[in-house]
């Protein structure tokens, strides 16, 4: 037990730059004292001394407004940082290095016994005030942002925001961001399943001209293999000018 405290102290170093000392983080650090008390009720609760468990998760609640159900089952090195509000529910699965913030709660949709309450795989973020909802799997490494609501599984190392959560598709984001900068236009904050018909069109136009872009570049090049010359065809392309097309539209 106490070689997993050691390590969970060791831990709060890689994740939070306001820890200064390990007798800080014993002290004042209700997410450890929470991990730490939640051990213990874990360890009656698998051998049968059910009552014992959920007064001793009961009493760690009261001082560190943490709630863990004895039941749950989490995995090393496992950090809450700050932690007031955290709410974990009896079935729910924590891996590895895993960070909640304040404010999350791995609950359950379904009053059925059984699993009900979500699987957080190794190495798993979930930032402060999101809502993971019944017994679903945020792969390893994945991401989820603040406020988020969770009812679908996430795909490892991706990232999920929004309520209800939607995927972010960073590569495609990054591209449709370029080619907006080309055209002298900013498609910042417009997400890609937003509910916005404009919003839709914007990216439906965005991704066509990336498209397009690609084929014509594997065009020209299929072209100049072939002996054609379009050095003054490519010059007169290169003239665009996207601020002289901003003043005929304004």
């Amino acid at each position: 037990m106490f070689s997993r405290l050691r390590e969970d102290v060791r831990s709060v170093f890689d994740r939070d730059p306001a820890a200064r000392s390990s007798w800080e983080v014993l002290t004042c650090y209700p997410g450890i004292h929470a991990v730490t008390v939640h051990r213990l009720s874990h360890w009656f609760w698998i051998r049968g001394f059910r009552w014992l468990g959920r007064f001793t998760s009961h009493c760690a609640r009261f001082l560190t407004g943490i709630e863990i159900h004895p039941g749950a089952m989490i995995g090393r090195r496992f950090f809450i940082d700050h932690g007031m509000g955290v709410v974990i529910g009896e079935t729910a699965v924590i891996g590895d290095d895993v960070t909640l913030y304040h404010g999350v709660t791995l609950g359950g949709t379904s009053w059925n016994k059984g699993k009900r309450h979500p699987t957080l795989e190794d190495g798993v973020v979930v930032g402060a005030g999101a809502q993971i909802l019944g017994p679903i799997t945020v792969g390893a490494r994945a991401k989820v942002g603040s406020n988020a609501v969770v009812v679908k599984d996430v795909p490892s190392e991706t990232t999920a925001v929004g309520n209800p959560a939607r995927i972010i598709d960073s590569e495609q984001a990054q591209k449709r961001e370029e080619k907006a900068g080309q055209m002298g236009f900013s498609a910042y904050a417009l997400a890609g399943k937003q509910d916005d018909p404009l919003a839709k069109a914007i990216h439906g136009l965005l991704d066509h001209a990336v498209e397009t872009d690609r084929r014509l570049e594997l065009l020209l090049q299929r072209l100049e293999a072939t002996g054609v010359c379009l050095e003054d065809e490519l010059a007169t392309a290169d003239k665009f000018d996207p601020k002289y097309l901003s003043k005929i539209v304004d």
